[in-house]
């Protein structure tokens, strides 16, 4: 790794289908928006000859951000697959977007990867978000390297930016977050900047010069070995503490001077396990340059250093009753286990499942069983079903390059696979099983939407349908309460992009309206009603009358009817038809509309007619008798509080407290958690958390995450129910 000059010429670009997982990398590539994902992508994709000097692939378009949203904002706002070959080696490089939004697509990313690329800008630094995500990798064990990018920014400093990946990454052991290479400077411009022109191998002792658009390699001046041996000698003492030769360390302070193959095969093994994150420079190739900066060092590591997919542990596995399965890790023969981590609708090719195999060979028109469960509280039905598997396929930009079969370790494109979801699991027809779903952030922004128009209509379900099966990150809600459609997102951008899907991809104009939260009415004190209903306009008339008494109850108890009638004052077949009547005007409400609850009513007495009382003259009389009692009473408006559990950084805390309290919130308490993060806990009105993920946000600078529940219904103070009132 940094030893070998212009060894690894670039590989044809087409992928093919791996033989084996020893030859296959997944690489998710993480960092914030504008960090520089994508360009580097493209400069790995250009160094690999995957794309021609134009950063175009061959037949047209670019390997990633080719969806049409993509051009339209600027930005990624999905997971976009880019297989390349380098040595002999398939590279399967995981695009992620960058904004918070998304974040559903870059779980997925992580989930599909074995290793991960964390690509910070050096004029922008480290952003919470990342670190967040730094840490669920750490969690998991996933090995991570750091790439420095726009380095060519005024002001950029790569020894700066090491060092505060250093503290931002090192956690305990900042010692093992060092660069292998440090940037190489150009003369200064009139500008007083120096550009970058090329790198030194720390390890190697040599020069990349890639200011020519090829990489060359030199040796270091005289005057530039001081520097170069002040980094070396820390990254070898770095390398060494993660080495598994306890007597590495003896032998190098003793003064030996230790093979640098051996440093190598140390840092790859350190690397591989997660214990060690190197950090490299890059920057893409200019006008004419067949390499970009940087890119084949990178392309060595990624190679060399992270780990094949044999070495990852496989999720969980069970058969579809929840039986525990055990499989050998990666075993291309072994039984069919699939997951579907990513699905897309093509115009004309239909629904397009990316998958990864963890165990098994997918082959084309196999016949495979699709299992998904779990997501039945999003809008995703619980399915168990059989289908046939189309082509299979290596995206690259907007073309798809056929498969002829995809081995345990390798990820590829599933055309035709009608029913498979995000998350779903694919194993063989007579052996079904079921892997362990992914955790996925819960959507906490609320976006109700109708149909423009009754054409609009006729077409909105499918393609709500269609969306939520793409998306694990959105629920899809037919509030009965409210009688809204209700996407629930994870932030504006979300929601944007999902308005947008439906509108170009299914041809779905919907209207945004106020979302509605489910408020309630119920008595604040005794009150009595009585209601008549004489109506005689030839032939049988309508005769009912009735009075009942209504009395609040705790929360939750519903609605009570009790019969109390002495002397057949009411005839004992009509009893329930007031108690229907009764329980249909609660329905619609007494006040503003909305459901009445916690109540007891008592039918006390009321009057018939032999032949003018009927089922539905007493259905009107219990329904007007609700609505006299409610005119002579005080009638609360009740809404519902949430349990809100927000995690944030310490800096953070007071503000989020304080603006909890603004939303007539109550603070329950405090809990101090681990990476200098607390939990604040607190109950709120839904009714004031409606842009909650989206002002919490901003709130935190991004590094902040919420949970909310349903806790109950209570009285809503006065001057807020007035204006409500006011509303109706």
């Amino acid at each position: 790794m940094g030893d070998k000059a212009n060894a690894h010429p670039g590989a044809a670009g087409r992928a093919t289908a791996a033989d084996h997982p020893a030859s296959v990398r997944n690489v998710v590539l993480v960092g914030h928006c504008g960090s520089g994902k994508t360009t580097l992508v493209e400069a790995l994709a250009l160094t690999t000859g995957a794309v021609n000097r134009a950063g175009r692939v061959e037949d047209g378009g670019t390997v990633s951000d080719y969806d049409e949203i993509e051009h339209r904002q600027q930005r990624s706002v999905q997971l976009s697959l880019v297989p390349v070959e380098w040595d002999g080696i398939k590279i399967n490089l995981l695009d992620t977007p960058g904004y918070a939004d998304f974040v559903g697509e870059l779980r997925a990313g992580l989930r599909a990867a074995d290793a991960a690329l964390f690509v910070v800008s050096a004029a922008d630094g480290v952003d919470g978000s990342t670190r967040m995500v730094w840490d669920e990798c750490a969690a998991v064990g996933m090995p991570r390297a750091i790439v420095v990018t726009h380095l060519e920014a005024a002001r950029a400093d790569f020894e700066e930016m090491t060092r505060i990946c250093a503290e931002a990454f090192g956690g305990d052991d900042p010692d093992a977050v060092l660069p292998l290479y440090l940037p190489l400077r150009g003369p200064e411009g009139p500008d007083g900047h120096a550009p970058v022109t090329g790198l030194t191998g720390l390890l190697s002792r040599k020069l990349f010069d890639y200011s020519t658009g090829e990489r060359k390699e030199s040796e270091p001046g005289e005057d530039q070995l001081p520097a170069i041996e002040e980094a070396r000698n820390r990254l070898i003492e770095g390398i060494i503490a993660e080495s598994e030769d306890e007597t590495l360390m003896d032998r190098y302070l003793g003064g030996e001077q230790i093979d640098v193959g051996t440093l190598i095969e140390d840092l790859e093994r350190a690397v591989a396990r997660g214990t060690f994150f190197p950090v490299l420079a890059a920057a893409p190739a200019g006008e004419g340059a067949r390499q970009g900066l940087g890119t084949v060092e990178l392309l060595e590591l990624v190679t060399r250093g992270f780990p094949t997919p044999l070495e990852r542990e496989a999720p969980r596995v069970t058969t579809v009753d929840g039986q525990p399965r055990e499989l050998k890790p990666c075993d291309p023969g072994g039984p069919l286990v699939a997951e579907v981590v990513k699905t897309s609708s093509d115009p004309y090719v239909g629904r397009v499942s990316l998958v990864r195999v963890f165990s098994g060979t997918l082959r084309p028109d196999a016949t495979v069983h699709v299992s998904g469960h779990g997501l039945t509280d999003r809008g995703h039905e619980d399915h168990d079903v059989d289908e046939r598997v189309g082509a299979l396929s290596a995206p690259f930009g907007k073309q798809q390059r056929t498969l002829t079969h995809c081995i345990a370790g390798d990820l590829a494109c599933v055309a035709k696979l009608g029913r498979a979801e995000t998350g779903d699991t694919l194993s063989a027809k007579d052996d079904p099983l079921l892997m362990e779903p992914w955790q996925m952030p819960d959507p906490l922004l609320p976006l109700a939407i109708q149909a423009h128009s009754k054409a609009d209509e006729d077409k909105l379900s499918q393609g709500l349908g269609r969306l939520a099966a793409e998306d694990p990150t959105m629920r899809l809600e037919q509030n009965q309460h409210t009688h809204q459609v209700v996407l629930w997102c994870l932030g504006e951008a979300h929601s944007d992009v999902a308005l947008e899907r439906l509108r170009s991809r299914y041809g779905v104009q919907v209207d945004v309206v106020p979302h509605k939260v489910s408020l309630r009415e119920t008595f604040a004190a005794r009150s009595a009603g009585r209601g008549r209903h004489v109506k005689q306009s030839g032939g049988h008339g309508q005769y009912a009358v009735c009075e009942i008494e209504v009395e609040p109850l705790p929360g939750g108890s519903g609605i009570e009817f009790v019969d109390k009638v002495v002397g057949g004052a009411v005839p004992r077949q009509f009893v329930p038809s007031v108690e229907k009547g009764v329980r249909a005007q609660a329905a619609k409400g007494v006040v503003a509309g909305h459901p009445l609850v916690d109540v007891r009513i008592t039918l006390l007495d009321g009057k018939a007619h032999s032949v003018d009382s009927s089922d539905a003259a007493f259905q009107t009389a219990g329904a007007l008798a609700l609505r006299e009692a409610a005119a002579d009473a005080r009638i609360h408006l009740l809404e519902p509080v949430a349990e809100v559990s927000v995690l944030v950084g310490d800096d953070y805390v007071g503000a989020v407290m304080s603006d909890l309290s603004g939303r007539r919130g109550r603070v329950l308490g405090t809990e101090q958690t681990s990476g200098s993060r607390t939990l604040v806990r607190a109950e709120v009105p839904e009714i004031e958390i409606g842009r909650y993920a989206v002002d919490l946000r901003s709130l935190s600078h991004g590094t902040a995450r919420f949970h909310r529940a349903y806790a109950r219904h209570e009285p809503m103070p006065p001057q807020v129910a007035e204006k409500i009132r006011q509303q109706v």
